[in-house]
C-alpha cells in the first residue's frame, strides 16, 4: 500500500466520525437575552448637565450616550407622556392621552406584551403610581390616561412577573375619603369606582404582595412580585430619608426587579421609569429635578452592573420628552454670563435639604419659616401666602433666581432628547421614538409587526361566526355578551379570560373596551 492510500485509509474513518459523532455544541440552547428599558420622564439636557455639576462627578449615563430621539406625537410637535409612552411601547405614534392605542382608538400590542407572548418574563418599575401614563403605556390600553381604574385592572390581569412602584389606591375598593389630584396624577379617578378589590386576584394568581422597603430588601422568594409602596406616587428621592424612610429608592426597586426576573430561564423585559423629574419640572423645582435625575442615574448604574456581568442584556435609556425649558443662565446674566462658575449655579441649590414638595409638607398650619429653611431660603425670600400652591411658586422662583436658572414654560417642550444604550444590539444615531420598541423586539427575536392584527372588533368577529352580540356598558364593569344556541360567552372588560357557559377560559391578553368597541384577541376565536 502506497503512502497516499495509507493516508486515505486513516482520514476516511475520521471524516465519518466527524459527521456521526454527537455535536452537542451545535444543539446548545441559545443564551437567554434581556432588555432593560429605562425612561427618565420629562427631562431636558440642561437638567442633566445641572445634575452632573451637582453630583461633582460623571453620571452613569455619560458613558453610554449613543445618539438622540425625536419625540413629537401623531398630532403635536410637543408630545404628552401618554403618546410618547405609547410610541416607545408599540412603535406607533398616537394622539395625546391615548394609552396603548393607535390614533383611531384601536389597541396595539406593546413590546412588553409581545415579550410575554414569546416566553419572556416581564416587569415594570416606577416612582409614580404604576397606573400613570408611561408604565401604563407598556401594560394596558385606554382611550384616555385618566382611566386609572381600568389601567390598574388590566395590569393586574396582564400576568406580569414584577410590578414595583406606587398606586395602591387603585387596587382597593372605593375609599370613603379619596385623595385629591394635585395636578400631577392627571386623573379624575382618585379611587376605584367599581368596588373591586384587585388584591384578591393578585393573591389568587400567586403574587407576593409587599408594601414596605424592608420587605423589598429582604429579597422576596421566587415567583410573581407586586410591590405597592405608596397610595399614589413615591416621595422624591431627596425627601425620602427624612419624610418617607419606609419607601424604597428607584435603584433598590430596579436591583430587586432585575434580581427577581433574572432567575427566570427565559430572559426578561423590564421597563423602569424615573417618573418624577417631570413632576418637579412642571413645578419649576430645580432641586426636585436634580433629585430625581440622580436617583434615575443610580438605577441606571444597577442596570449596567448587571448587564456588564451578564453579557446578553441590552440597556436602553431615554427621556420621553423635555419639560419646563430649564436653562442654565437667565436674563439676569445677559451681560455677565461669560464670567459664571459652576459653583455660582450649584451652591444655592445645595442649601436645600428637601424638594419644594417636601419642604412645604412641613407647614402643617405653621408659618413658612421651616419650609423656607428646608428649601435653602431665608424668611425674607418669600412673602407669606395662605395658598400652598402660591407659596411653592414663590419658593421655586426665588431659588431659581438665586441660582441663575431660567424656565420657559410649565409644560412640555419639543426638542430631540439624548439616547443612551449599552450591550449587544444597542441603538445609536438619531432615531424616531417609534424605532426603539422594534429594535428591542428584534434583539429578543420577534417582530411587533406579527402582532398588528392581534386585537379585533369582538362584535364584528363573533357576529360573523353566527353569535348574537350585546354590549353591556351601563355598569361599572362592562362586558361583551355573545349567544349562539345553548352557548353563552361573556368577555368582561380588562380581564384575561372569558366565560363560556359559566366556565372560565384563559386568554393570552386582556380584553379592551374603548367606550364604543370591545376588542378581543385572536386566540379567543
Amino acid at each position: 500500500m502506497n503512502g497516499s492510500k495509507k493516508i486515505a485509509c486513516i482520514l476516511l474513518p475520521l471524516i465519518l466520525l466527524a459527521f456521526t459523532a454527537p455535536t452537542a455544541c451545535l444543539h446548545a440552547a441559545a443564551p437567554k437575552k434581556n432588555v432593560i428599558f429605562m425612561i427618565m420622564d420629562g427631562t431636558n439636557s440642561d437638567a442633566v448637565t445641572l445634575s452632573r455639576w451637582y453630583k461633582g462627578s460623571p453620571l452613569h449615563l455619560d458613558g453610554i450616550l449613543t445618539g438622540g430621539v425625536r419625540t413629537y406625537s401623531a398630532e403635536s410637535a410637543i408630545t404628552d407622556s401618554a403618546a410618547a409612552g405609547t410610541a416607545m411601547a408599540t412603535g406607533v405614534k398616537t394622539k395625546a392621552d391615548y394609552i396603548g392605542m393607535d390614533p383611531e382608538g384601536r389597541p396595539l400590542i406593546t413590546v412588553l406584551e409581545a415579550a410575554k407572548l414569546n416566553g419572556y418574563a416581564t416587569g415594570i418599575v416606577a416612582t409614580s403610581p404604576v397606573q400613570h401614563a408611561t408604565p401604563a403605556a407598556f401594560t394596558s390600553h385606554a382611550i384616555t390616561r385618566e382611566e386609572f381604574s381600568s389601567i390598574g385592572e388590566q395590569q393586574v390581569y396582564q400576568d406580569l412577573d414584577v410590578v414595583l412602584g406606587g398606586g395602591s389606591a387603585w387596587l382597593a375598593p372605593k375609599e370613603k375619603n379619596p385623595p385629591q389630584d394635585d395636578g400631577m396624577l392627571k386623573t379624575d379617578e382618585v379611587t376605584r369606582k367599581d368596588g373591586e378589590d384587585l388584591k384578591k386576584p393578585l393573591r389568587n394568581a400567586g403574587y407576593a404582595y409587599i408594601d414596605t422597603r424592608k420587605e423589598l430588601l429582604l429579597e422576596p422568594s421566587a415567583g410573581k412580585l407586586w410591590g405597592a409602596f405608596a397610595s399614589e406616587d413615591l416621595s422624591y428621592d431627596l425627601d425620602r430619608s427624612e419624610l418617607k424612610p419606609d419607601e424604597p429608592t428607584l435603584s433598590e426597586m430596579t436591583r430587586t426587579a432585575i434580581s427577581h426576573l433574572s432567575k427566570e430561564k427565559t430572559g426578561f423585559f423590564l421597563m423602569v421609569e424615573g417618573s418624577k423629574v417631570d413632576w418637579a419640572a412642571h413645578q419649576h423645582d430645580p432641586v426636585g429635578m436634580i433629585s430625581e435625575i440622580l436617583s434615575f442615574d443610580r438605577a441606571v448604574g444597577e442596570a449596567l452592573t448587571f448587564a456588564k456581568k451578564d453579557g446578553n442584556t441590552m440597556v436602553v435609556a431615554v427621556t420621553d420628552h423635555g419639560n419646563s425649558g430649564l436653562t442654565i443662565g437667565n436674563t439676569d446674566l445677559d451681560g455677565s454670563y461669560k464670567h459664571q462658575s459652576m459653583k455660582r449655579f450649584i451652591d444655592p441649590l445645595k442649601k436645600a435639604r428637601l424638594t419644594v414638595e417636601g419642604a412645604t409638607s412641613l407647614l402643617e398650619g405653621k408659618d413658612a419659616t421651616d419650609a423656607l429653611g428646608a428649601y435653602g431660603l431665608d424668611s425674607q425670600s418669600c412673602r407669606w401666602s395662605p395658598s400652598k400652591k402660591e407659596l411653592k411658586a414663590q419658593m421655586t422662583s426665588s431659588l431659581s433666581q438665586k441660582a441663575g436658572l431660567g424656565f420657559t414654560t410649565h409644560g412640555h417642550t419639543g426638542e430631540d432628547v439624548f439616547l443612551y444604550a449599552f450591550g449587544p444590539g444597542k441603538p445609536s444615531g438619531l432615531h424616531e421614538n417609534t424605532d426603539l420598541p422594534g429594535i428591542m423586539a428584534d434583539f429578543l427575536g420577534f417582530s411587533l409587526d406579527t402582532y398588528r392584527s392581534w386585537y379585533v372588533d369582538g362584535r364584528d368577529s363573533l357576529e360573523k361566526q353566527g353569535y348574537e352580540v350585546t354590549l353591556k356598558t351601563e355598569t361599572a364593569n362592562p362586558e361583551l355578551l355573545a349567544k349562539k344556541g345553548k352557548t353563552i360567552l361573556r368577555f368582561p372588560e380588562n380581564k384575561n379570560y372569558y366565560m363560556s357557559n359559566g366556565d372560565k377560559i384563559p386568554l393570552k391578553s386582556v380584553t379592551v373596551f374603548n367606550g364604543k368597541t370591545f376588542y378581543i384577541h385572536l386566540d379567543s376565536m
